[in-house]
């Protein structure tokens, strides 16, 4: 099944509305029983939650941690996954959402896909989903060497892995695409998975609202943390930027231009809903001849992703 529709004129692209993708692995909910036998580290943080069924503790950074190193490990073989404390810990099942629709750009039987990660971030789930799943080719970019060593490490501890993603610092905290895309290269696509925060402040205000809603989920009454901390992960540039994530979008977008013929389809994330009509226009604006915005649903989180494309 693809996403992709029948080629409109730029005035009319419109969301594609969908559930968890067809080919997402993890459609059904975490088998945790089979999670523990192939990863034994999870079953100290499995527990019956108050409807009786196995889960964990997602406000928990080290269980959710786990959680993640479990599902690379039975469904995506790789071993050995782990991020410094206070890296972000992505869910997985929405992280290859993802890149299921990504592949339906292409044909998700086309394995000779080379694809640019921007902010792989310590990670990397993007580029180890993505070859793993598909067996494409990766290029993963950071800001942060701490992050791009790490995923050195997980690189490593999978041989299958090697030559199949490369590592690249990202000199200039103002430029995205320039310094990484090098002369005479083309990337089939690019993903991105914005810092959505505009300081540190608003994404400890984000970790808490998420922890509320955690909370009310189990039945519990929402509590403020006296030093309320980044349960769910991110450092620095992974969660916030200045100007957050519409600046940001803004920034890609436009220096996506400058790239337009050494990259096929450019893609992001977009969390917040109101970002998503600027950065269509802006698009639109400087010449693209194709947008997509493609609707993505987690429980009852809704996310989208922008692809568009001047080829």
């Amino acid at each position: 099944m693809t996403v992709s529709t029948p080629r409109r004129s730029k005035n009319h692209s419109k969301p594609v509305r969908k559930n968890l993708h067809p080919r997402n692995l993890h459609n059904q909910g975490y088998d945790f029983p089979a999670l523990v036998k192939s990863h034994p580290a999870l079953a100290r943080y499995v527990k019956p939650n108050a409807h009786g069924n196995l889960s964990i503790d997602f406000a928990d950074p080290l269980a959710v941690k786990t959680l993640n190193a479990a599902l690379l490990n039975r469904y995506y073989n790789v071993v050995n996954w782990d991020i410094p404390e206070g890296a972000l810990c992505p869910p997985i099942p929405g992280r290859a959402d993802y890149i299921h629709y990504v592949a339906d750009l292409f044909g998700p039987e086309n394995p000779k896909i080379k694809m640019l990660d921007i902010g792989t971030g310590a990670n990397g789930i993007y580029p180890l989903l993505a070859c793993q799943i598909y067996g494409w080719q990766c290029v993963g970019s950071d800001i942060n060497t701490q992050s791009l060593e790490n995923v050195a490490d997980i690189i490593a501890n999978n041989p299958a892995l090697k030559g199949r993603i490369t590592l690249r610092t990202q000199q200039d905290k103002n430029r995205i695409f320039e310094g990484i895309i090098q002369a005479g290269e083309f990337f089939d696509v690019s993903v991105c998975n914005p810092p959505f925060h505009s300081s540190l402040d608003e994404a400890l205000k984000g970790s808490q609202l998420k922890l509320n809603n955690l909370a009310r989920s189990r039945g519990e009454q929402k509590t403020k943390t006296q030093s309320p901390t980044l349960n769910f992960g991110g450092m620095g540039a992974e969660l916030w930027c200045k100007g957050g994530e519409q600046l940001f979008l803004k920034k890609l977008i436009k220096e996506s231009q400058v790239y337009s013929t050494q990259c096929r389809w450019f893609t992001s994330l977009v969390s917040k809903a109101d970002n998503v009509k600027p950065a269509k226009k802006l698009i639109h604006k400087l010449g693209a001849v194709d947008v997509r915005e493609i609707e993505m649903r987690q429980g009852n989180k809704v996310t989208r992703v922008l692809a568009w494309t001047f080829i």
